[in-house]
């Protein structure tokens, strides 16, 4: 959490910028310079979720109708709703909205990760893999809910995969955009940073209160006959 608000904190203060040339070089490569033609010329793509978004298959959804998506589901929060129309219309240039067919994985446990994803519509699995192997569901994502938040803020290792149970519509947050969005938006970008938090807090308790359920009924141990 420090780490995300020392961003908004420089941000504020003038933190460093991404140069054109840098920004012209994650361009070069490869997915968003041809799929997403029509996309803002202040979005940039992360090269993680390049890779990625090729890998799965991602279709890019109209800005307009992805905005409408999100606000749907986050537009009764009221950091967001204070924003008005006019302010999350300024999100458009900081997000991508694409669409990904089911049985994809859109994160790998284990990999590095600088995107995070606000699930719009359809269902993602968050799924752990243990040492031994197999998969265990941790948890399902739905509208509204974020996935890869974690690694977003601290640019550490995957702690579980996530795989579309269905079409899914997704907005993207990369970690550049929220760096944009912390120099030129900073009241729009710790909006959008709270919405997620408080999201990630929610997923975090309820994962809590299911360890705490199987920690009692391993200490209470079998019922007698």
């Amino acid at each position: 959490m420090k780490r995300l608000l020392d961003r908004f904190v420089s941000g504020a203060t003038g933190g460093a910028r991404t140069t054109s040339a840098d920004a012209a070089e994650a361009d070069d490569e490869g997915f968003f310079a041809t799929q997403f033609m029509e996309r803002p010329e202040s979005v940039r793509g992360s090269s993680a979720w390049s890779a990625r978004a090729l890998a799965v298959g991602a279709q890019p959804l109209d800005p307009e109708a992805g905005l409408s998506l999100l606000m749907r589901a986050w537009g009764q929060d009221a950091l967001m709703a204070a924003l008005g129309e006019e302010g999350q219309r300024k999100l458009l240039p900081h997000l991508q909205f694409v669409k990904v067919p089911a049985g994809r994985e859109l994160i790998v446990q284990g990999e590095r990760g600088d995107y995070a994803l606000i699930v719009l519509d359809g269902v993602v699995a968050v799924d752990r893999v243990p040492p031994a192997g197999g998969r265990v569901r941790l948890a399902e994502a739905r509208e509204g809910e974020v996935i890869g938040e974690m690694s977003l803020l601290d640019a550490s290792a995957r702690f579980a995969s996530c795989l579309t149970l269905s079409a899914c519509a997704l907005a993207v947050l990369t970690s550049e955009a929220l760096d944009e969005l912390a120099i030129e938006e900073p009241r729009l970008g710790m909006a959008l940073m709270t919405c997620t938090a408080r999201r990630l807090s929610l997923r975090m308790r309820q994962l809590g209160a299911r360890l705490g359920a199987l920690l009692d009924a391993s200490r209470a141990g079998p019922h007698p006959v």
